[in-house]
């Protein structure tokens, strides 16, 4: 099956983001093309951001490298080094252990999309840059803690409990 059908591939929402920190990218959604079409040892995915949406939290991976493509819409890519219009056709890569902490946001009223390929790795440690926070992945899932490694405060994932 080379050929995709994209009309076939549906779009998936939701986040692995624990409490509340899931609501700031409640706008991203993504079709998992890559997935597919049985592709394992890179992702590919399409990402939707509706207006005011964000790509995630900013962050950074330690072993896994990430490239972006515009497809439509506008976006603005958020860095270390500040703000950068992102139009159709503009890249932007993000190469494993580069503490760049980076996400897009669409500050448009109308939806964007983007390409987005990542390397798929047994294990990912990914840090993110405005929060105290670190999650750890592996075959058994994911695990969010603060950069130290002990476990998240109910005030830091925005629960009341």
């Amino acid at each position: 099956m080379p050929k995709l059908d994209l009309a076939q591939i549906p779009y998936q929402g939701g986040s692995g983001y624990p409490g509340k920190l899931a609501e700031a990218v409640s706008g991203r959604s993504s079709q998992r093309i890559g997935d597919a079409s049985g592709l394992s040892q890179f992702g590919v995915n399409i990402v939707r951001l509706e207006a005011g949406g964000l790509s995630s939290l900013r962050h950074y991976h330690m072993q896994q490298d990430e490239f972006l493509v515009m497809l439509s819409g506008a976006c603005i890519l958020i860095d270390d080094q500040g703000e950068h219009a992102m139009q159709p056709g503009d890249c932007a890569s993000f190469p494993a252990g580069e503490a760049n902490g980076h996400h897009l946001k669409n500050n448009t009223d109308a939806p964007a999309t983007f390409l987005v390929v990542g390397t798929r790795t047994p294990t990912e440690t990914a840090y993110y840059s405005d929060i105290d926070m670190m999650v750890e992945m592996d075959a058994e899932g994911s695990s969010f803690t603060r950069k130290d490694g002990s476990p998240l405060t109910a005030d830091q994932i925005g629960d009341e409990t």
